[in-house]
C-alpha cells in the first residue's frame, strides 16, 4: 500500500510540475515566426499568423496583447481564446 501511495504523490507531482511548465510557455508576439504563431495559437492558421508577421514588420513591436486585433482577419473572440498564452517583449515598444 506505500509502494502504491508514493507512486501516486510521484504521479501527482510530475503531472503538476507539467501543467506549470506549460503554463510558462507564452507566445511573444514580437518575436514569434509565423509557423509558431498558426502552431499555438487557436483559430490562427498559416495565412492568419503570416499577417501577424506582416502587421509587425509594418508597424513595428506589438505594445500590447489587444494590439492583435489590429490584425485583418483578427477580432475579440480570437484574441480571448489566446489571451492567456500571448505575450509582447517589453523591448522596443512603439513611439
Amino acid at each position: 500500500m506505500k509502494k502504491s501511495r508514493l507512486l501516486s504523490c510521484a504521479l501527482l507531482a510530475t503531472s503538476l510540475f507539467a501543467s506549470l511548465s506549460f503554463a510558462s510557455d507564452k507566445i511573444n508576439l514580437n518575436t514569434a515566426s509565423a509557423s509558431e504563431l498558426a502552431n499555438a495559437l487557436q483559430g490562427i492558421g498559416v495565412a492568419r499568423a503570416e499577417l501577424i508577421v506582416e502587421y509587425r514588420d509594418a508597424k513595428g513591436p506589438f505594445v500590447s496583447v489587444e494590439e492583435l486585433t489590429e490584425v485583418s482577419g483578427i477580432g475579440p473572440a480570437t484574441l480571448e481564446r489566446n489571451r492567456a498564452i500571448l505575450t509582447v517583449s517589453d523591448e522596443g515598444s512603439k513611439e
